[in-house]
């Protein structure tokens, strides 16, 4: 069976990366695809794979560090490439890379990290932000093209995977397509569980405005509690002004640092909504209790009362109130460990081998009788596959 990886760009290490390197483990030999590369900002494990590039690795890097500019680029850059000599192409998509196109004898998958939420499930929250009526007309005309062509494009794929519960429904709304659900992987053997917990809660994130990060520095202001902020942003300057004594920044920290940080906090907070969020559970692979807004792929990984609790209105009050019901509960570090194991990237690698391997007979067996695939045994893979992922911590 010969594979080819697909995946939207390769210019910073982050979740999605993460999956693309644990299926490198599984297919080694797969060239890996993407619109452009840069690998000062990668770890150095993508400097011995075979990426191939599009013609936008050209395009100067002050333009490509303007990624969420570049949707019309992305929408040439990846039917561009030629994959005719592949059995199987699994696309890592969350923008552009499922529009790839394939022959009817190539199998495509694709890993959906979620149909594009600016122009779906954020498209209200989009057309908030202060621009002229001119503008706004311009974007909504954009966005519906946008939706046109992502719709489109869903045509290409012969089986979807989902990250979280979540993007699967997302994904059936929006695309009118069923899904099977395999969790990212996650590092949980970098976290150590810590005996010596210090008196303050932790915030790890890049400080851009959809993160909320805003809500835990003005609830811990609040409540004068200690928090520290890991990373760094175009929102870090008015977070900083927001911010009260027991507030303190401490920029970009390396893994080691982060995790260190992790295990030793009283707890992780975690006020924005994700599609999924890898950050929990390497917290809960500390040990480390997290406190989530109530919404998104968070409320398929954290344990209310196992493993943190949840506030359920994004303003900074909810959250202080949470942080106060929060010191009143007794938490067990190693359980909450336990439980973030269930999520380590062994079991992203053996789900997706099994998946993938029987998509692929799946489609072969359509190709030789000339017949759709069967719709029932998908899903009687999905449900097997689904059988195999933790809920609610058991």
């Amino acid at each position: 069976m010969r594979v080819a990886i697909v995946h939207e760009r390769l210019d910073v290490v982050g979740g999605a990366e993460k999956v693309i390197l644990a299926l490198h483990d599984l297919y080694p030999d797969a060239p890996i695809f993407t619109s452009f590369v840069d690998y000062d900002n990668l770890s150095p494990a993508f400097k011995e794979m075979d990426i191939r590039t599009s013609y936008m690795q050209k395009l100067p890097k002050f333009i490509k560090r303007r990624s969420d500019k570049l949707l019309p680029l992305y929408m040439l850059a990846f039917q561009d490439f030629d994959l005719a000599d592949f059995d199987v192409v699994i696309s890592s998509s969350y923008v552009g890379a499922k529009s790839i196109l394939t022959r009817s004898e190539t199998c495509h998958i694709c890993y959906c990290y979620t149909p594009m939420r600016f122009a779906w499930d954020m498209y209200h929250i989009s057309m908030r932000n202060d621009h002229s009526r001119m503008m706004k007309w311009g974007i909504r005309l954009l966005l519906h093209y946008f939706r046109l062509w992502d719709v489109q494009t869903t045509n290409n794929v012969d089986f979807f995977i989902a990250i979280s519960e979540t993007v699967r429904q997302r994904i059936r709304k929006h695309y009118r397509r069923e899904s099977a659900v395999i969790f990212p992987p996650v590092e949980t053997e970098r976290f150590r569980v810590s005996q010596n917990i210090d008196d303050y809660y932790i915030v790890v994130s890049r400080l851009v405005p959809y993160k909320r990060i805003d809500l835990a520095v003005e609830a811990c202001t609040k409540l004068n509690r200690k928090l520290l902020v890991i990373g760094t942003g175009r929102s870090e300057q008015k977070l900083m002004e927001k911010a009260g004594p027991s507030v303190k920044f401490l920029g970009w920290q390396s893994d080691e640092t982060v995790a260190k940080y992790l295990s030793n906090a009283r707890a992780l907070l975690f006020p924005g909504e994700e599609d999924f969020g890898i950050l929990p559970l390497e917290a809960q692979a500390a040990g480390t209790p997290v406190i989530a807004y109530g919404k998104g792929g968070v409320k398929e990984t954290v344990v209310a009362g196992k493993t943190g609790n949840f506030f359920y209105a994004q303003t900074a009050e909810s959250l202080a109130e949470a942080i106060v019901q929060f010191e009143s509960f007794d938490f067990d570090r190693m359980e909450i460990s336990e439980h973030a194991h269930n999520f380590d990237e062994s079991q992203f690698r053996e789900r997706m081998d099994v998946y993938i391997q029987r998509c692929y007979s799946q489609f072969q067996a359509s190709q030789q009788t000339s017949a759709p695939v069967e719709l029932n045994s998908m899903d009687e893979l999905r449900m097997e596959i689904d059988s195999h992922i933790p809920v609610h911590g058991k």
